[in-house]
């Protein structure tokens, strides 16, 4: 990672992930959305777009812009990409939400918006799959796989929302009604379990190997768990169409994907495992630590989905499945790295400049892992809390879960600030000659 270039946009996507994070949580505690109405109705459609598009889609493609680079040890394939994506990512999905508040009758009605922001969303996408693709292309190896098939799968995902977005104002036709009425599931698997959690587990390989001083997964190990995860995909999406087409209904079809599902979860635990197990840094940081709440939570998940499908209750309960590993695995994943990797930028940014030539502050010391600690807890305590309470059916409890969710999202995002403005280093080391603060929103030219 030292000596590469840093991503000149990678905080701006962190930064607006963070709003869209924000605007999701006051949704939740309002009571707008899921669990307060159907999970189909427009408002939960709002709730579901700003969390997975404007939280962790924009916090992934932030992170991929930074670490493709690194994983594949070649350049972005093209840096001037990054802004326009990240700006028809936001207009995209800010028509997308208009669109969907008018189909629930709370701005007027104009559908066309619903097209309007499917077409931007895919310009976006497009330019972020199209730029870290040809990246990672270059040389696919090790985690790079798992981000190969990532935006494979995101494309899969943007093709299945548009066709839904074209239904709803009614330019699909017969075909985009059916898929409309049958295909959800499919978009869901597609963007949750392809793009977000398989490139999630690919980044994350490397991210705890280099933050841990740990030998990187053996390629046959990990190769095995990236063919039964995009397998399990594979299955769910090409299967889920064919059996749309033929009108046999998708149980079968999403039950072998569960199997492989579960499968692919099993055999990420067990290469964690060896990469713990083989650390040199003994002492965790506070991000790893917090790492591991997360991958509890995915094997919380995974249990309860077992438990609820073998007690015939998983369609009245998939809510909370869903914001179990939506909350607890991947946001509490990306928000335990986003604290490393914006204090890693950081350090490189304000100090690589003049390392080697005057005494320069550690990354550690750019944060305060003690004070930040406590905001990571409140935070996943609340998640947990959250899935109890939609398992409970109390929906007044869950808007105090999803308010004490926030309070330690404050937390979090008030450290990431101290750490992106240097508060926590030493007066003294703080700003030797040539380095200067980095910008909060962007890395400097």
């Amino acid at each position: 990672m030292i000596g590469a270039s840093i991503s000149r946009w990678t905080m701006s996507y962190f930064a607006a992930a963070l709003a869209w994070l924000f605007v999701a949580l006051a949704l939740m505690v309002a009571g707008l959305g899921f669990p307060a109405v159907h999970l189909a109705s427009p408002d939960t459609l709002v709730l579901v777009h700003v969390v997975c598009i404007g939280w962790l889609s924009l916090a992934m493609c932030g992170a991929l812009f930074q670490f493709v680079p690194v994983l594949v040890a070649r350049p972005l394939f093209s840096e001037k990409w990054a802004l326009p994506a990240l700006g028809l990512l936001t207009a995209g999905l800010v028509s997308l939400l208009a669109g969907f508040l008018g189909l629930g009758g709370r701005l007027p009605a104009w559908l066309w918006l619903l097209p309007l922001g499917a077409v931007l969303l895919v310009g976006g996408f497009g330019l972020v799959v199209v730029d870290l693709g040809l990246t990672a292309w270059l040389r696919p190896v090790g985690p790079a796989r798992f981000v190969l098939v990532g935006l494979a799968s995101l494309c899969a995902t943007i093709a299945f929302g548009a066709m839904f977005a074209f239904a709803h104002a009614g330019w699909a036709g017969s075909i985009g009604e059916t898929i409309l009425a049958n295909g959800v599931p499919l978009h869901a698997i597609g963007g949750l379990g392809g793009w977000l959690t398989l490139t999630a587990m690919g980044v994350s390989y490397r991210l705890l190997s280099m933050f841990m001083l740990s030998p990187d997964v053996d390629d046959r190990k990990s190769n095995m768990t990236l063919a039964a995860g995009a397998l399990a995909i594979a299955v769910a999406v090409v299967g889920g169409i064919v059996a749309i087409w033929l009108a046999f209904g998708l149980n079968v079809v999403l039950s072998i994907a569960a199997v492989l599902g579960l499968a692919t979860a099993a055999l990420y635990g067990r290469d964690l495992i060896g990469i713990f197990s083989g650390r040199k840094r003994r002492q965790l940081e506070l991000n790893t630590r917090m790492a591991v709440l997360s991958f509890v939570s995915l094997a919380a998940a995974a249990f309860l989905g077992v438990v609820l499908v073998l007690t015939g209750t998983f369609a009245a309960h998939v809510g909370a499945f869903a914001f179990l590993a939506v909350f607890g695995w991947l946001s509490g994943l990306v928000l335990a790295k986003l604290y490393k990797i914006v204090a890693f930028l950081t350090w490189l940014e304000a100090y690589g400049p003049v390392m080697g030539r005057t005494p320069t502050p550690r990354v550690q010391d750019l944060v305060a892992e003690e004070r930040a600690s406590k905001w990571f807890v409140i935070y996943y305590v609340a998640v947990w809390l959250g899935t109890l309470t939609l398992v409970a059916g109390q929906p007044s409890a869950f808007r105090a879960a999803a308010a004490m969710m926030t309070i330690g999202l404050a937390g979090i995002v008030r450290e990431v600030i101290r750490t992106r403005r240097l508060a926590d280093v030493a007066g003294s080391l703080r700003l030797p000659d040539g380095a200067c603060t980095p910008c909060l929103l962007c890395a400097r030219a």
